[in-house]
């Protein structure tokens, strides 16, 4: 029987990167072990990151775009957790969230996603424990390989932290301070 257990070096960087960790703390307790879980392994690859919280699932999608378009992030990482319940709203909150990410990735965002979908309890805690498989860790280690490839593949064209004002913008084709009547 294969080893299935590889696990990608992590990616070495010569400019700084800051990720974006994106929650959802439902479950406040999974949540707290999964947000500890991106951030070490953010920070034993050198970068730094911020933290900002949403009610659901279903907004974290919608917070990844705010700051991509506001901010000036070199990644997101993506967390929560969605226990099954009694209804379909389990099946709709995992397929649009991660849907959604998806997306986002397919633009061109470097996003981890750390969503756990699990049947219950247990499983959550299983699959949050740093002791076992913290998947927030997961979701920080793969927007860090995005990073990585996005450098190697041309880069970034902003900084870290927030957007530099724009230095020249064109108006009809011509740049401002040279106009053509």
């Amino acid at each position: 029987m294969a080893d299935t257990d590889y696990t990608l070096p992590r990616p070495a960087f010569d400019k700084p990167v800051k990720l974006l960790i994106v929650v959802a703390p439902f479950y406040r307790d999974i949540a707290d072990q999964l947000i500890a879980g991106a951030r070490a392994e953010i920070e034993a690859a050198g970068a730094s990151h911020d933290l900002v919280e949403v009610p659901g699932a279903l907004e974290l999608p919608s917070a990844i775009t705010i700051a991509e378009r506001l901010s000036n992030f070199d990644g997101y990482v993506a967390l929560g957790c969605v226990i099954r319940g009694e209804t379909t709203h389990y099946e709709t909150v995992c397929n649009d969230s991660s849907r959604a990410l998806t997306l986002l990735g397919l633009q061109g965002l470097c996003i981890g996603n750390g969503i756990l979908t699990v049947e219950n309890r247990d499983q959550a805690e299983a699959r949050a424990d740093p002791a076992r498989m913290n998947k927030g860790a997961g979701a920080a280690t793969a927007a860090l390989h995005l990073v990585a490839l996005t450098r190697k593949w041309g880069g970034r064209r902003k900084g870290v932290g927030f957007m530099p004002a724009t230095e020249e913008y064109k108006l009809a084709g011509e740049l401002k301070d040279n106009p053509k009547a």
